[in-house]
């Protein structure tokens, strides 16, 4: 029974992983359940025993990389304790998306961005993906803050929608234009200008 629960749950996580693969590669609205189905090596049967529908399984895709960006365990590092931290964090998103020869753009903006009135359920598990981002951004801002390595107006959740925006926008272009020079440079100006709010620059390289 024990043996029967565990292969069970590897197929579950399979199907995951292919899904949440192709719907980073083509979108969430091309991919069809019989497409996941024939690459995770799948029946039917199994893929509507875990999943009641197709919007379940992308709810189920969007926990599992919420529960990888909150533990840290997926592409990035989200435990962000230094501006040298925050550099990492924006460089291994540029990492991903080099390894796909700048051909896909973050994997939750392309969820996000094919979303329309009638998707709540996944609307919230983006948004909540988003807040979890922001809240480590946060975190580190009112540290730096609270230690009087930031100046008085800075304002750390601003500064943290601000590292999503511009995120987000970057990788949008280079998927577009297919080239990382623009995301790097994006992204390069982004903590140019985040730093400009600390109050020693220097310190903060």
């Amino acid at each position: 029974m024990r043996s029967r629960k565990v292969n069970g749950e590897t197929t579950r996580l399979r199907i995951i992983r292919v899904a949440a693969d192709l719907f980073h590669k083509q979108g969430i609205r091309a991919t069809s359940p019989d497409q996941i189905i024939d690459a995770s090596a799948t029946g039917k049967g199994q893929f509507y025993h875990y999943f009641k529908s197709k919007e379940g399984l992308i709810h189920e895709v969007l926990q599992a990389q919420m529960e990888a960006l909150r533990m840290s365990t997926g592409f990035v590092n989200t435990e962000i304790n230094s501006w040298q931290h925050l550099e990492h964090f924006y460089a291994a998103f540029v990492k991903l998306q080099k390894s796909f020869n700048m051909s896909r753009g973050c994997p939750i903006g392309t969820v996000g961005n094919e979303l329309n009135e009638g998707d709540e359920l996944l609307r919230n598990d983006v948004n909540l993906i988003f807040e979890i981002l922001k809240n480590k951004l946060s975190a580190f801002f009112i540290k730096e803050k609270a230690q009087g390595r930031l100046s008085a107006e800075a304002d750390e959740n601003r500064m943290a929608d601000f590292c999503i925006a511009t995120l987000q926008g970057a990788m949008l272009l280079g998927k577009i234009k297919r080239d990382a020079r623009p995301v790097e440079a994006t992204l390069k100006e982004a903590l140019l200008h985040l730093r400009r709010y600390a109050t020693n620059p220097e310190a903060a390289k």
